[in-house]
């Protein structure tokens, strides 16, 4: 429980200081006239290094100290935020002024860096919670108790989307009804919570059960001789995580699952107040009950995975995938400027059922990698998932700059949702765990 608790606080945390630039961009956009393009590329380049960061921290995890791994991470996304608030007094050290193009062309340079070490720090916090966790649940428990884990995305996004909504909404209001220079508070404040949060984590996160004086789990004590000796980059990682063909439709999976889920966490503040008439408030609180929502829908999936698929969550996710697909076409098809109620209620929809399928790719990774390799798994299959950002960030980004409007984003969206339906069919068999498989091996 103790593990559960603590990494739950832990990449919620995270998520305070990754999620707050969704709502700080319309205050980015007013005060310093930077385009949809140019905050797009932020998102693209973030997300990119986030997914090559957890291809390389991935099997670093699983050969590390979990709880100084994590903290070190945190520290160091504590420190770039910081600095991205502080964006524009460092711009103006290199232009030699506070206005003109030379330091805006600077403060997207400064502001670009901070956020892409941003995007590689980040990726030092799912890996190892999600190695803890393997090393603490047995397999035919994962399914839920990793849905359980997994609110922690929607409890730091919901609640970081919440307060910076207030914040950006502060101060003296520009053009935009949004606080002239409040956006960098939406950094910040994060940034000293999540210092808090970091104390508790080093006091309290224990790291594996052999580490606290307990025994293995029982049913996953078979060994690997590559995992064993930490060699997680050896001949059984390229046979069950590299060369595996079920890693790789899993992994196009989730860039399905992350591109929808990408377009409403990234842009969903300044979509609503675009293109729908939303104050950013009445945004903040659209995304924070996407999140909420969130997480019932993860807690379902992981249910419905041990209790009614016998393990197999691509069967529950496809299924998720069609209702996502569903919800998401009702929300954009609300007429603009009407009651912010109708969109919140779709966007909870849509939430409920896309966080399921993000939960349950990372559960079947993990599962089927077996906990000797569950960091190297989920790293591999991350760079499948933050690829997404290629569109989801600087792709939506362009096009609404290019056609005027977030229609065409938007359909493209929807059909991600399809695309995802259907590449979960074909994982429909498959199995739900790897450990035989393991077990079998040792035997020989």
């Amino acid at each position: 429980m103790r593990m559960l608790v603590t990494t739950i606080i832990g990449y919620a945390l995270f998520y305070f200081l990754r999620k707050n630039l969704s709502i700080a961009m319309p205050g980015l956009a007013q005060d310093y006239g930077i385009t949809k393009t140019s905050l797009g590329l932020f998102l693209t380049l973030h997300g990119v290094v986030y997914g090559l960061g957890k291809f390389v921290n991935g099997p670093l995890s699983d050969r590390c100290n979990s709880r100084r791994f994590l903290c070190g991470g945190l520290l160091a996304t504590i420190v770039c935020n910081v600095i991205f608030g502080f964006g524009p007094v460092f711009a103006a050290l290199i232009a030699g002024d506070n206005t003109g193009t030379a330091f805006t062309t600077a403060l997207v340079t400064v502001l670009g860096v901070a956020w892409v070490a941003n995007g590689f720090f980040q990726s030092m916090g799912n890996p190892p919670c999600l190695r803890l966790i393997a090393h603490w649940i047995p397999p035919n428990e994962l399914a839920t108790k990793l849905s359980i884990w997994n609110s922690s995305h929607s409890i730091g996004a919901g609640l970081v989307t919440i307060l910076c909504g207030y914040i950006m909404g502060l101060g003296v209001l520009g053009a935009d009804n949004v606080g002239i220079g409040m956006w960098r508070w939406c950094f910040w404040v994060p940034a000293i919570i999540a210092a808090v949060g970091l104390v508790v984590l080093i006091i309290w996160l224990p790291d594996t059960p052999t580490s606290e004086g307990l025994p293995e789990l029982a049913g996953t004590q078979a060994t690997d001789s590559d995992a064993d000796t930490g060699e997680s980059t050896g001949p059984s990682a390229v046979r069950r995580v590299y060369l595996n063909p079920t890693m790789w439709v899993l992994g196009l999976s989730c860039f399905m699952v992350y591109l929808v889920r990408f377009a409403i966490l990234d842009w969903g503040p300044m979509l609503l107040k675009e293109a729908k008439g939303v104050s950013l408030v009445g945004a903040g609180w659209a995304v924070a009950c996407f999140e909420i929502a969130g997480i019932l829908g993860t807690l379902f999936s992981g249910v419905a995975t041990d209790r009614l698929a016998g393990g197999r969550a691509p069967r529950v996710c496809l299924f998720m995938m069609l209702g996502a697909a569903a919800a998401m076409a009702v929300f954009w098809f609300l007429p603009a400027h009407g009651p912010v109620l109708p969109y919140i209620l779709a966007l909870a929809v849509a939430g409920f059922f896309i966080y399921g399928p993000q939960a349950m790719t990372g559960t079947t990774a993990v599962n089927l990698a077996t906990k000797r390799l569950a960091g190297t798994a989920v790293g591999f299959t991350s760079l499948f998932s933050y690829a997404s950002v290629l569109f989801s960030g600087w792709g939506m980004g362009f096009l609404a700059d290019k056609t005027g409007g977030w229609t065409a984003s938007f359909y493209a969206v929807i059909g991600a949702a399809l695309v995802g339906a259907a590449l979960f069919l074909a994982l429909w068999n498959t199995k739900p765990d790897g450990y035989d498989e393991l077990e079998k091996g040792n035997e020989k």
